[in-house]
């Protein structure tokens, strides 16, 4: 006897038939297959109109009371069971043939991805609580629409757990803001990649790092919602090396790209709080990044001596661009700054000011124009001219004189930072 199972095809999950064998799995004594669901995008002359929706999450998924609050008070009880999957299937004869299927087709990041099955698929949307045909984000100039069922499959390509599905969709629909320009700045050889920064107490939850080796490997829940990002843009955007991702270096970033903000190490309130959200509300930034520059300083005892080595850092002639930057300060320097009670507001502004080249520097490397005249080794010019242009967040580990400075893409402001609140509309 054979027991069917059925797997998404580049983003799915596995569903069983005629045998009580666990979801998932498929284990028989004459043969095992499975079926992958294809996810082929839809195109906007394809679908009739946008369904608004708010995110959810099951109280078995390890959200925190408070966070599941949230998310139950906007969501709507429709069982999962009555909504139809779309997408496709593909048969193939294992999780290893699957994989493989997936290389060849070209639907993976370069690294091994979860073979999606229904069953798989299911479970995530069960815990954002978005019926599969839901729109999630929309990129008009690529005629590209995100549904959930869609996102889903790339969450568990991914390795996404179900409980991150509230922090994936949130990203996604602030990712495709006309306010981000996901379009430009995926497309553009400038090479940026989504910065994806959590906050509040799902971040917790979830366990997404915020403290040693921040921007590093092995936590799960930052590498797979990161990775899950690039998968979206990658099979439901085209964002593919070649095509419409023409980035002539990219970083590492472009695998994933996502931390959480150390609220307990920061001298400050949140992020979110500073961008006017309410403090119990959890948050997603994006915004698209270079790679973090380290700045190393063991010996400023002083705000003013340490954060001029960031401003000499973030005004180098190859990154003096006038748009959203992020700081990110570590633990360490971040107590420098508490000790002389310097508030957000103060290293923004003071960064602001000192971020600046001389208009002969400038001449020098044509980013001016003419000859170096009398006066120029004088006269400044400053790199921003607004103190929010410049995002500060604490992460990292405690030990260490090491922060970082993350240059904006190379667009400039055509790409603006976006936060928004995850399982609630702050503005109902």
């Amino acid at each position: 006897m054979c027991h069917r199972t059925q797997s998404l095809r580049k983003t799915g999950e596995v569903r069983g038939s005629g045998s009580p064998a666990s979801v998932g799995t498929s284990i028989t004594r004459t043969a095992t297959f499975k079926t992958t669901f294809d996810i082929s995008t839809f195109r906007a002359r394809e679908y009739g109109g946008l369904i608004a929706g708010g995110l959810a999450c099951m109280l078995g998924s390890g959200l925190s009371q408070t966070c599941v609050a949230h998310f139950l008070g906007r969501r709507k009880e429709v069982p999962l069971t009555e909504w139809e999957l779309t997408s496709s299937r593909l048969e193939v004869g294992d999780d290893l043939e699957a994989i493989e299927t997936y290389y060849q087709r070209g639907w993976t990041d370069g690294l091994p991805v979860v073979p999606p099955t229904e069953g798989r698929v299911r479970q995530f949307l069960e815990c954002c609580g978005y019926r599969p045909d839901q729109v999630v984000g929309v990129v008009p100039q690529r005629r590209r629409i995100l549904t959930a069922e869609k996102v889903a499959i790339n969450a568990v390509m991914a390795g996404c757990l179900p409980a991150y599905a509230p922090v994936v969709m949130t990203a996604v629909e602030a990712l495709t803001t006309d306010q981000f320009n996901l379009h430009a700045s995926t497309a553009s050889t400038g090479g940026a990649a989504p910065l994806i920064i959590v906050g509040g107490q799902i971040a917790r939850d979830l366990g997404i790092n915020s403290g040693v080796d921040v921007f590093g490997a092995g936590y799960r829940a930052n590498a797979t919602i990161g990775r899950t990002i690039r998968l979206v843009l990658m099979n439901l955007c085209g964002a593919k090396p070649g095509m419409l991702d023409k980035a002539t270096l990219g970083h590492p970033g472009k695998y994933s790209y996502c931390i959480a903000e150390n609220e307990e190490a920061s001298p400050w309130e949140p992020l979110r709080v500073s961008k006017g959200f309410p403090e119990e509300v959890s948050t997603v930034t994006v915004v698209a990044s270079e790679a973090p520059h380290y700045v190393t300083n063991h010996g400023s005892y002083t705000p003013q001596a340490l954060l001029d080595n960031l401003a000499d850092a973030m005004s180098s002639l190859g990154s003096f661009a006038n748009a959203d930057w992020v700081v990110v300060v570590c633990p360490e320097h971040a107590a420098v700054l508490a000790r002389h009670r310097w508030s957000r507001s103060d290293v923004q502004s003071y960064l602001v000011e000192n971020c600046r080249r001389s208009v002969a520097d400038l001449k020098r490397v044509d980013r001016r124009p003419g000859p170096v005249q009398p006066g120029d080794e004088h006269e400044m010019v400053l790199m921003l001219s607004d103190p929010e242009d410049i995002t500060l967040v604490v992460a990292g580990g405690g030990a260490g004189g090491f922060s970082a400075v993350i240059p904006p893409w190379a667009g400039g402001k055509s790409s603006r930072m976006v936060t928004r609140a995850i399982g609630v509309c702050v503005d109902c």
